[in-house]
């Protein structure tokens, strides 16, 4: 799964100059077989309660949404496990 946070966040970096990525994220999504994660009203809810370990708002979306559906997160933040959630490090 990708979670709409994932490109939201993706697309400010890149507006911002300071991340490249394709132009067609959603297609690539797509073409790659992932399935995309809304945020919901639920995952919204959860972002807020959670402790404050982590102040990057998409970070800790992620968090919530990781939570809520039983899902690993792909990053290389080692504060995210912190949360209880299963990561996978993205920089191996």
């Amino acid at each position: 799964m990708v979670s709409s946070v994932s490109a939201w966040e993706i697309s400010i970096k890149k507006a911002l100059g300071k991340l490249e990525a394709p132009d067609d994220l959603d297609g690539l999504v797509e073409l790659e077989g992932f399935e995309k994660l809304a945020i919901s009203f639920y995952h919204g809810e959860k972002a807020g309660e959670l402790p404050p370990l982590h102040r990057d708002p998409f970070d800790r979306m992620l968090v919530a949404q990781a939570q809520a559906e039983g899902l690993d997160i792909v990053t290389g933040d080692g504060i995210i496990s912190n949360y209880g959630v299963k990561t996978i490090d993205a920089l191996q």
